[in-house]
């Protein structure tokens, strides 16, 4: 038998249990004339007559025998298969998630996320990637399960949920003369600047903005990510900008804060996972977590 119908195995089932090619039918909701042309396809099918009479009741025959415990067995394992998952209990849940952030993420916000996690779902384990670009390849191929930040505009079929809009902020030392009057974009221009790149080039939205007035950065030291321009900007006259977000990794530092004096785009920082995972039960308990700990806040 080349095509395999799934319909005969749960009729042969029913057959086998109720013995009666009626009380099979009412079991399936099936009239007795579509059970019996059932019963004919299955005997023709097994080469076999599967339930033959015996007086006013019906028999299996020595064949039907052997393979019922079969038959019940793969009949279960098909209601399960095409069963809706059974609800999730994160205590019971042995699995590791592997999340690709950037550094800010992982340090305001990891060591919170993970003892949440460790205190509901003990069996979890976290995996945390760096960021080091926009490339949606490792979602789409399953080697990284939820990524933290901007939404890549290639990744169409993504999924994402946002997290907080963000904005980029002055930083300088303690005492920068660039404190001793009005921040105009001219001034901010006349200092060097360390900047935030994780790939070659210097360009990025504020270069953008300055270069629609006609000033430009002084950049002079490059680095892989905010928590490196804030200790360069702490230990030197050069300027940095970095997200609103990251001034608790400046608590209690000779750092200064200041507002841009241009207009700069929002930041909009967001979950985002493949389609595939949506309604996988674990995937959303562990998004449904990120969203919890990023509305309470660092």
């Amino acid at each position: 038998m080349h095509d395999i119908d799934l319909n005969l195995l749960t009729a042969l089932d029913a057959l086998l249990t109720e013995r009666s090619v009626t009380r099979a039918g009412q079991k399936l909701g099936l009239s007795t004339s579509a059970m019996s042309r059932t019963l004919a396809r299955l005997r023709t099918a097994l080469r076999d007559p599967v339930l033959v009479p015996a007086g006013r009741a019906m028999v299996p025959t020595p064949h039907a025998e052997v393979i019922a415990g079969q038959v019940r067995g793969l009949t279960e394992a098909v209601r399960t298969v095409l069963s809706p998952p059974l609800p999730l209990d994160p205590r019971d849940m042995k699995r590791e998630f592997t999340i690709r952030a950037n550094e800010a993420f992982v340090q305001l916000y990891a060591a919170r996320f993970s003892g949440t996690v460790a205190a509901v779902a003990p069996d979890v384990t976290l995996r945390f990637l760096p960021k080091p670009d926009k490339d949606i390849a490792p979602l789409r191929d399953g080697s990284v399960d939820l990524e933290i930040g901007v939404v890549s505009g290639d990744g169409a079929e993504l999924r994402m949920q946002v997290l907080y809009h963000d904005r980029y902020i002055g930083i300088a030392r303690r005492g920068h003369p660039l404190l001793d009057g009005p921040i105009t974009p001219g001034r901010l221009c006349e200092w060097g600047h360390v900047l935030f790149a994780r790939r070659r080039g210097k360009a990025g939205p504020a270069d953008e903005a300055l270069a629609e007035l006609g000033l430009s950065r002084n950049v002079k030291v490059i680095v892989p990510g905010f928590p490196a321009v804030i200790a360069v900007v702490a230990a030197s006259d050069l300027l940095g900008l970095v997200p609103f977000s990251a001034r608790p990794e400046m608590s209690g530092s000779q750092i200064v804060t200041f507002e841009l004096p241009f207009p700069m785009p929002e930041i909009v920082v967001s979950q985002i996972w493949h389609p595939r995972m949506d309604a996988d039960a674990g995937h959303r308990w562990l998004r449904n977590l990120v969203f919890d700990v990023f509305r309470k806040g660092p």
